[in-house]
């Protein structure tokens, strides 16, 4: 089935060169094309890789389906507001662990990489980011939900992410309180000390709340990571992360430091055994 992210290519397009133009127009210096289109061109190799790695994936989420213990009733209202919310409380997980976790830092850091913020960012995502990301939606098969009502809420969670990636759009209000904003956005792509690694909300900023990883934006955000690529090179910003990884892994000593490289944190100093304070968007070993 054709996923409702694939639906909205042309949507996004016409958002991102109307953003483009009003930037331009306010201040030519202020946009940065060749990031933009190198976004643009990660974007829709990232779009056609997912769709041959779905062809894979989307077999356990339905053997999932096919063992689960009951099946919810999808011709009511109740269960579309639930698997909205399980949707995205597992987004959350798998969008924190994905700071957290090293082997999976090195797909999501594609995203975090531009030091620009705009809406072509929303689209820079990994090529390969769908091999893994499956596995935090299969609690949603156990829970009966259908496959065809999986895709459907899950494209709108990811629709509704490419709007926040704005400057243009300050504050919204009493809305801040429950929903992921611009605002709660920008602060996530931030490696300012007090912005890194928050904010991991979809749709709504509930659950950083719930879990203590929310802060609201308050001085001016400065985006990228903390060890910059200085590269507009698609491939290279696709794979860096696992050449890095893989550097840490021979330079530290033992099996088990080798194997916190992969899946500990980013930011830890896997020689001496211990995190420092280099932030989890850094994959850099001080």
């Amino acid at each position: 089935m054709l996923k409702p992210t694939v639906i909205a290519i042309p949507f996004f397009a016409l958002m991102i060169a109307i953003e483009a133009y009003l930037v331009i127009r306010e201040d030519r210096e202020k946009f940065d094309k060749w990031d933009t289109w190198n976004n643009v061109l990660i974007g829709f190799v990232s779009v056609a890789f997912g769709s041959l790695i779905a062809i894979v994936t989307a077999n356990f989420y339905l053997w999932a389906y096919e063992i689960a213990p009951f099946r919810m009733p999808m011709d009511t209202w109740w269960p579309w507001v639930i698997l909205v919310l399980a949707d995205d409380f597992a987004y959350y997980w798998f969008h924190r662990f994905s700071h957290e976790m090293r082997f999976l830092w090195n797909f999501h850091v594609v995203h975090h990489s531009s030091e620009e913020y705009n809406l072509s960012v929303a689209v820079r995502q990994s090529w390969f980011g769908g091999a893994v990301h499956w596995a935090f939606y299969i609690p949603l098969a156990f829970l009966g939900f259908p496959f065809a009502a999986f895709v459907f809420v899950h494209g709108i969670n990811l629709i509704y992410q490419f709007w926040i990636h704005t400057k243009l759009i300050t504050r919204l209000g009493p809305l801040e309180w429950v929903f992921n904003t611009p605002s709660h956005h920008r602060v996530h792509h931030g490696v300012n000390d007090e912005y890194l690694d928050k904010n991991y909300a979809g749709i709504f900023i509930i659950w950083d709340r719930m879990f203590g990883t929310f802060v609201e934006e308050r001085e001016e955000v400065k985006y990228g990571i903390i060890k910059p690529i200085n590269s507009y090179n698609s491939v290279w910003i696709n794979t860096h992360g696992w050449f890095e990884m893989a550097e840490a892994m021979r330079n530290s000593k033992g099996f088990w430091n080798k194997l916190r490289c992969i899946f500990g944190s980013p930011n830890m100093d896997h020689k001496a055994g211990e995190t420092v304070n280099v932030g989890l968007e850094s994959p850099e070993h001080v």
